[in-house]
């Protein structure tokens, strides 16, 4: 496994290493990340039919959305997901650079919750504005962490002591702030400790 980073502590040593990890689509979501072409194996299976010819990307967000919004009719929240390849790849809602790059970006899809989903979640029959608000937030945090595994952005940890035998280990962590991915806390309190620094 390569390491991404490697700490000492008296006789230990933390390794940090890339890990595989699965597409969080896998996972018990809340939000529909629904993808065209060759990216749709990133995102969750659908049968929305985009098959027009769109005549640009703009084109395509705008048709894009109304065909999403008449295939499920109850959609609340519609992001545009946007794809940067240079040297490596990331996702983003945010049509800002890189994302609105002329030549090393476009649009691949869209994330979508539906009052069908917010029922769901919450077990509850009205859908209001507070629960509308709060799936938001739970949608950008999804697109976030598939971002993460676009990026190759996973992670596990090996301790091992001086002769290089295995203390600890964990995997399956997204994103590289590890205190925010959970890492730290699967770890005694001293190797956490160094982490953080």
């Amino acid at each position: 496994m390569e390491t991404y980073k490697e700490i000492k502590s008296g006789n230990k040593t933390i390794k940090i290493v890339y890990d595989n990890g699965e597409n969080p689509r896998e996972w018990d979501n809340l939000a529909k990340m629904l993808f065209v072409g060759k990216y749709q194996h990133l995102g969750d299976k659908h049968n929305v039919d985009f098959n027009t010819t769109f005549n640009s990307r703009e084109h395509f967000i705008e048709i894009g959305e109304q065909i999403v919004r008449e295939h499920f009719k109850d959609v609340v929240i519609c992001y545009p997901i946007h794809l940067y390849q240079h040297s490596g790849a990331s996702i983003s809602i945010s049509n800002s650079y890189p994302y609105n790059c002329p030549w090393d970006s476009g649009t691949i899809g869209f994330a979508i919750i539906t009052k069908e989903d917010i029922r769901k979640n919450w077990d509850i029959k009205n859908v209001t504005k507070k629960y509308i608000e709060h799936a938001d937030k739970i949608l950008k945090g999804e697109v976030e962490t598939l971002n993460q595994y676009v990026m190759g952005e996973i992670f596990g940890f090996i301790i091992e002591d001086e002769n290089g035998e295995h203390i600890d280990s964990c995997y399956g962590f997204y994103g590289t702030d590890f205190k925010e991915n959970g890492m730290a806390e699967h770890m005694d309190k001293e190797f956490a400790e160094l982490l953080m620094d």
